[in-house]
């Protein structure tokens, strides 16, 4: 691959990308390498996420366990109260990682629970605290909400799109794909920094991984969290087949060839997915990944991540 010309391009067109698709492996991961060390060097983004409204969501998302139309033994509690909060994320204090996203269940969360968020984020704020800034994945917000949001100093949401367009309806009747575009829209009219990404292994077919990875280009997003199906017990999905790791780093090569200066962040199914391979993902383009525990299910130790990194010769940004 010519890294010159798609630097120069701002990415690979639709045509190259369908190439890429059965590129020998070496000669796709050394291009991708290329391309993030040019654009990123040798840094690479950490955060982690807290389970912030866990369970009982009105969303039939078929792949989700906290989904109320499944029936995956998950822990179901309310909103978070700020010292909770507050004491999950002093464990992270001296850790060099950049972000927290507090995640909550549901299809948006209730103007209660965002109040509760904002006057959290002012009270955190105004304390001085240093250590690792706050994202919200919070659902569908309306506009006064994320502007409540935006007045107490949050600066980043993110909301997955999932897949492509054509077939998010074969993982989730309840919403619309377009019904999430709406709300990414929305916050960036708020002055948000968005953060949108999807999930793989659903039984999309490449040209679904294509056409979604066009519409973040088309979209401006710089922001990807990229996550892998966990076949969750008591979801429609229980019996997907695992991705193959060769797989799943190949999509990660796909979207670095296509939004080449993008940030490419690897989180759910690293571990059960990628497995052995995790150190690969960076030789796939990513330059960020999640660490510490996932939503319901138990990640990596950052401790672990921090020694790969430096086996790796690679810094936590």
């Amino acid at each position: 691959m010519n890294i010159g010309q798609i630097i120069e391009k701002g990415g690979v067109s639709r045509e190259e990308a369908e190439t890429l698709v059965t590129l020998p492996e070496a000669e796709l991961f050394a291009s991708a390498t290329a391309l993030r060390e040019h654009y990123f060097g040798k840094r690479v983004e950490a955060c982690f996420i807290i389970n912030a409204k866990s369970g009982n969501c009105n969303m039939n998302c078929r792949f989700c366990s906290q989904s109320a139309f499944n029936s995956t033994p998950v822990p179901k509690y309310p909103f978070k109260s700020s010292e909770e909060l507050t004491e999950i994320i002093a464990r992270w204090e001296d850790k060099p990682v950049e972000r927290c996203g507090i995640v909550t269940s549901g299809g948006a969360l209730t103007d209660a629970d965002v109040e509760q968020l904002a006057q959290f984020i002012e009270q955190r704020k105004a304390s001085g605290k240093r250590g690792p800034i706050i994202c919200g994945s919070l659902g569908r917000l309306k506009e006064h909400a994320l502007q409540r949001l935006k007045r107490a100093g949050l600066d980043r949401i993110h909301h997955n799109l999932e897949t492509s367009e054509a077939f998010y309806p074969n993982i989730c009747t309840s919403q619309q794909w377009r019904d999430r575009l709406d709300t990414i829209h929305r916050a960036k009219t708020a002055g948000f920094s968005v953060c949108v990404g999807g999930l793989f292994g659903l039984g999309e077919t490449w040209a679904d991984r294509l056409d979604f990875a066009y519409s973040l280009k088309e979209e401006g997003i710089r922001n990807i969290p990229m996550n892998f199906l966990y076949p969750h017990p008591g979801t429609p999905m229980a019996q997907q087949p695992v991705m193959p790791a060769e797989e799943a780093l190949r999509i990660i090569a796909l979207f670095r060839h296509i939004l080449p200066d993008a940030t490419l962040r690897i989180c759910g199914g690293r571990v059960s997915v990628l497995k052995e391979r995790q150190r690969d993902m960076f030789a796939a383009g990513a330059n960020a990944f999640m660490t510490g525990d996932y939503l319901t299910i138990s990640g990596a130790g950052v401790e672990g991540d921090l020694a790969m990194l430096r086996e790796l010769g690679l810094e936590i940004e």
